[in-house]
């Protein structure tokens, strides 16, 4: 009896590119979705699809049937919700869900996807895997992610196989997202972001995330953690790449007074309106934050030989640098 492998999050920027690179190797791979025709669409030809929702842990027992493999990449990315209590129902109760369905199954390794927002640095400083930060971070999305992390952490001693990966903000081929590098690099092709933000964020190709949750799956120890970053760019690094590949101008970027201002009024008008704002005041402080993740434990022990953004932004507009 062939063992299957069940991923979650196949509709997203990560969980698509682990389907990708375990279909590469011919895997047997599972899918969960609650919408199941959208995921068929966006999967490659084989991949099997089951209904269910990690919010839902009973949806779970036929996901987890035959299940020697889970990788965890479903969750909540956006820095803004109407109902901050959405992030913790998904993100955490969904964790602790696949947690529970996953010791059941007995399953040989579970990979989680956590993020770099769960480690501490100063501003500006470079860290790496060594300090889990154990305050609470500034928004509900990252407090939700840290709980999820500890919640993963806490089940290694009740025998789960588990491996952590810590995308930086992941942009490249695959479905389309939530708002993230791709739809800001959409922006700027079709001239349509009048102004940067000040600050960056690391960045890493979604191709090289994928991979590098598989190899982590087959080479690493249990309880091992992984930073997964090609580099620290600006927003002014990333729109002078689109004006090199296609010519568009390089928007002048926002003063911090005016970007903190900004944010405060449009965070203001969401919460009347129920509707995104346009600078969400978590996305501008972790701009700010400007600490450089290390890789180094990723390309040692991985072999991860991360796309550099230059290319990976002409991969993504189709062009040539």
């Amino acid at each position: 009896m062939s063992m299957v492998t069940l991923v979650t999050g196949a509709t997203g920027l990560v969980g698509n590119a682990i389907v990708r690179s375990l279909v590469e190797r011919r895997r047997e791979v599972r899918v969960l979705a609650r919408t199941p025709d959208k995921a068929r669409r966006l999967v490659p030809e084989g991949v099997d699809v089951v209904r269910g929702d990690v919010t839902e842990g009973d949806s779970l027992k036929r996901a987890f049937e035959g299940v020697s493999v889970a990788y965890h990449a479903a969750g909540l990315p956006e820095q803004w919700l109407p109902d901050e209590g959405t992030f913790d129902r998904v993100n955490v109760e969904g964790t602790a869900n696949m947690i529970e369905a996953a010791l059941a199954a007995n399953v040989k390794r579970f990979v989680h996807t956590s993020t770099i927002d769960v480690f501490r640095a100063a501003l500006g400083e470079e860290y790496d895997e060594s300090v889990i930060d154990p305050e609470p971070k500034g928004t509900a999305y990252e407090r939700s992610k840290q709980a999820a992390d500890r919640a993963v952490v806490k089940a290694l001693s009740r025998g789960l196989p588990a491996v952590f990966l810590h995308p930086a903000a992941v942009y490249g081929d695959g479905p389309a997202g939530s708002p993230g590098l791709n739809d800001f690099v959409d922006k700027l092709v079709k001239r349509q972001a009048p102004a940067l933000l000040p600050g960056g964020m690391p960045v890493v190709h979604s191709d090289d995330v994928g991979e590098a949750h598989v190899r982590a799956e087959e080479r690493a120890e249990v309880g091992a953690r992984f930073i997964l970053s090609e580099r620290y760019a600006t927003l002014e690094d990333i729109a002078r790449i689109v004006h090199e590949l296609r010519g568009v101008p390089v928007p002048r970027t926002l003063p911090l007074s005016v970007a903190k201002l900004a944010s405060r009024a449009t965070e203001l008008v969401a919460s009347i309106t129920k509707k995104p704002p346009l600078i969400p005041r978590g996305q501008l402080e972790f701009m700010q934050w400007q600490a450089r993740p290390k890789s180094t434990r990723a390309r040692a022990e991985l072999g991860i030989d991360f796309l550099p953004l230059p290319d990976g932004i002409a991969r993504l507009l189709g062009s040539e640098v």
